[in-house]
């Protein structure tokens, strides 16, 4: 048993008598928490710029929302399995998906994912896993002679001054330096884009707060107007705006518009910049946070536009987040999620790819049924896995071109084929 227990985790009454005997009040813990490459205020700030909420929204609806699957390792082969106990009810509070949904924000805005065990099996295997709030985390991870605690190779974990036994953290870094165990921010490493689009942002709020510019100004240049006289003109100019009339005026008034500065104008063309640096540093396409590429989204490419976001944009947090859930799971078990809900195809795509996995023995009936949600064949052959090639030389189905994916019925053993009746001469006669 580890010396500091797991504050979170509940335990038995023979546990609680051990720890106290243990008189860990003597004890010292350090007192400090946060990384200090964690900044709450700098975070939370950055979650106000469009770009980074979406970015982060993207992220974690689209991991978390891919179903998630389970395999066991046999041999030279994997077999897909029932899903741990962890990943039906992971948390006290939410779903599975909003489990997976809060891990990866913490690891998008903070760098780190950071979670405690809170229940275990009879075999000691993880059934609840709480996130923390990276910055309330404090890990000692930099002294320099490996092996030592406090090292790279033994880090302490800290929450809120109490430390958490190393066994029952759970931690998922985003980027990490050699010789560190603790992850980079994003959002503060980037802290300088992040800073220009909140600078921008104020900007316009400034601006529309302060009336914004002048529609333009009148002068005159023969008299002297008063306070009150301006006031007067002022109100009938706003007056005849309002109303869309026509505006009157003697030869001894000149009027000047005003137009936009150019530093105002590039607004717009600094906040789309913003989501496009905010789109490079979490790998994924500018355009689906507000940024820009120069390339115009047809019909034609939104399929392989998908397959690229899947493979160049989430593979790489998907890969983060399997590696770490399987190390929660017994040994030789796998987790991985399936991004196929991701890629969506058209009807005639989709069955193209179902008549080739039928027609090579890949996939069997029942199979293509299930993925559209039919009803299964109760006969053996929705569960056949013959190539139909096969099947239709052994006469136990029609020819490839008659049944494209194998949905004929064979013929029972034994049984004649029934050739179609014809007309003999006595009865052509009658």
């Amino acid at each position: 048993m580890a010396l500091f227990s797991n504050p979170f985790r509940k335990r038995t009454k023979a546990a609680k008598q051990e720890e106290r005997a243990l008189d860990v009040s003597s004890v010292s813990y350090p007192l400090r928490y946060g990384p200090s490459v964690v900044n709450e205020a700098v975070e939370f700030e950055a979650v106000r710029l469009a770009p980074v909420f979406a970015a982060g929204r993207l992220l974690a609806s689209s991991c978390a929302g891919l179903p998630l699957e389970e395999f066991v390792n046999r041999g030279n082969s994997r077999v897909r399995t029932q899903l741990s106990r962890l990943f039906a009810n992971p948390s006290a509070t939410g779903t599975a998906y909003d489990w997976i949904y809060r891990a990866v924000i913490s690891l998008a805005f903070t760098g780190n994912a950071i979670g405690v065990v809170t229940e275990r099996d009879y075999l000691e295997y993880p059934t609840k896993v709480e996130w923390l709030k990276p910055e309330l985390v404090y890990v000692q991870d930099s002294l320099p002679t490996l092996g030592e605690r406090g090292s790279f190779t033994d880090p302490i974990f800290t929450y809120m001054g109490h430390e958490l036994p190393r066994e029952d953290v759970v931690h998922i870094p985003w980027f990490t330096m050699p010789g560190r165990v603790w992850g980079l921010s994003p959002l503060g490493a980037y802290a300088s884009s992040v800073g220009i689009g909140l600078d921008a942002m104020q900007y316009k709020s400034d601006w529309f707060k302060g009336g914004g510019i002048p529609p333009g100004q009148f002068q005159n240049k023969e008299q002297t107007v008063n306070q009150a006289d301006a006031q007067a003109i002022k109100s009938r100019i706003v007056q005849a705006i309002r109303s869309h009339e026509p505006l009157v005026y003697g030869n001894d008034w000149s009027y000047e518009p005003f137009t936009i500065p150019h530093s105002d104008a590039q607004f717009v063309e600094t906040m789309r910049l913003t989501a496009t640096q905010i789109a490079v540093v979490y790998g994924i396409p500018p355009e689906m946070i507000g940024g820009e590429t120069g390339k115009s989204m047809t019909y034609h490419n939104v399929e392989q536009h998908g397959i690229n976001f899947v493979s160049f944009s989430l593979r790489g947090w998907l890969d983060k987040l399997e590696a770490a859930f399987s190390q929660l799971t017994p040994n030789g078990h796998t987790v991985q999620f399936n991004p196929d809900g991701l890629i969506k195809m058209d009807s005639l795509a989709r069955f193209q790819i179902y008549q080739i996995q039928r027609n090579i023995g890949y996939a069997n009936v029942n199979e293509i049924r299930a993925k559209e949600d039919e009803p299964l064949i109760t006969e053996d052959m929705g569960n056949d896995y013959t190539p139909l090639a096969v099947m239709v030389q052994e006469g136990r189905a029609g020819t490839l071109d008659e049944d494209p994916i194998g949905t004929l019925k064979p013929d029972k053993p034994g049984t004649p084929t029934q050739e179609p009746p014809t007309n003999t001469p006595s009865e052509e006669g009658n």
